[in-house]
C-alpha cells in the first residue's frame, strides 16, 4: 500500500502528446491562451495549415497519430475564457458538463499547475476534469464516488459543488466525501463523511468513480498540493489504476 495518494501520480507521461490547431482563423488571443495553458507542461501546442480540415480544429496527436479532434471554440468555452466561479457558483450545472475530446484524451499525463492569482486557467483544467468524473458517476447512477475537498466546509461554501453532490447521491451513487472536518454535511445531502487531519486529508484533491459493473466506465482524478496553491496531478480511465486508487482511499482514509 502506498504511503500517500500522491504516489499514484505518474512521474513522466507515457507518450508524446501534442495539441495542433489546424487552419486557425480565430483571434490570436485564443491561440495564445491555449499555448499559455500548456506552456510549462509536457504537452506541446502548435499550429498548422491543412487541406480538407475545418477551420479552428484542434487535433490531439499522440506519438504522431491523431487520436481526437475538437473545435477550438469548445476549449475556449470550457477552460480558456472562464474561471472556476462558473462551477463553484452553479452557473454551469452538472448536466451541462461536456469535456472536449482532445482534453479528455490527455489521461495519464502528469501536470504541474498553479491556481489563481499565479494563473487564471491552469488549475481550472483539473476543476473541469473533476466535474467530468462527477458527471460520469451521475450519468451511471450507480457505483461509488469518493471525493476530497481538503476542507469539508467547501461543500457548504460552494453552492454549485453542493448541488453536484446532491444530484450524484440522489441518482443512486454511493457518495463519500473527505476533508478536514470543519463542517458536517447534513443528512439530506446523502453523502458519507470522512474527516481527518493527515497529509492526504489536508493536501489531496481526488475524485474517484468506480462503476457498479466491471464493464462500466472507471475514472479518477488525483492531485496533490506541492506548494501554496500549486498542484501536481493527473486523471485516468484505466480500471486497474482507478480501482487501486479507490482501494487506497477506502482503506487508509
Amino acid at each position: 500500500m502506498p504511503d500517500t495518494i500522491a504516489s499514484f501520480i505518474p512521474e513522466v507521461e507515457p507518450a508524446e502528446h501534442a495539441l495542433v490547431v489546424v487552419n486557425r482563423d480565430a483571434p490570436r488571443p485564443v491561440q495564445s491562451m491555449l499555448e499559455g495553458l500548456f506552456a510549462d507542461q509536457s504537452v506541446t501546442v502548435s499550429e498548422r495549415e491543412l487541406g480538407d480540415v475545418d477551420a479552428n480544429t484542434v487535433a490531439l496527436v499522440i506519438d504522431s497519430d491523431i487520436v481526437a479532434t475538437s473545435p477550438l471554440s469548445a476549449l475556449r468555452d470550457c477552460v480558456l475564457t472562464v474561471n472556476s466561479d462558473l462551477y463553484t457558483s452553479g452557473a454551469r450545472s452538472l448536466p451541462d458538463i461536456d469535456l472536449p475530446a482532445v482534453l479528455d484524451g490527455l489521461d495519464d499525463v502528469p501536470f504541474s499547475l498553479r491556481g489563481f492569482p499565479a494563473s487564471h486557467t491552469e488549475k481550472l483544467l483539473l476543476v473541469t476534469v473533476s466535474r467530468h468524473v462527477e458527471h460520469l458517476a451521475w450519468t451511471a447512477g450507480a457505483g461509488t464516488l469518493r471525493s476530497s475537498f481538503q476542507r469539508l466546509s467547501r461543500l457548504d461554501d460552494e453552492r454549485g459543488t453542493r448541488d453536484v453532490y446532491s444530484l450524484v447521491s440522489d441518482a443512486g451513487v454511493d457518495t463519500h466525501v473527505y476533508g478536514i472536518p470543519d463542517w458536517t454535511p447534513p443528512r439530506d445531502l446523502g453523502v458519507t463523511t470522512h474527516g481527518g487531519y493527515g497529509e492526504d486529508f489536508r493536501r489531496a484533491w481526488f475524485v474517484v468513480h468506480v462503476p457498479a459493473d466491471d464493464d462500466g466506465e472507471h475514472a479518477a482524478l488525483v492531485a496533490y498540493e506541492t506548494g501554496r496553491n500549486e498542484w501536481r496531478g493527473f486523471w485516468t480511465y484505466r480500471p486497474e489504476r482507478v480501482t487501486a486508487i479507490d482501494a487506497y482511499v477506502a482503506e487508509t482514509m
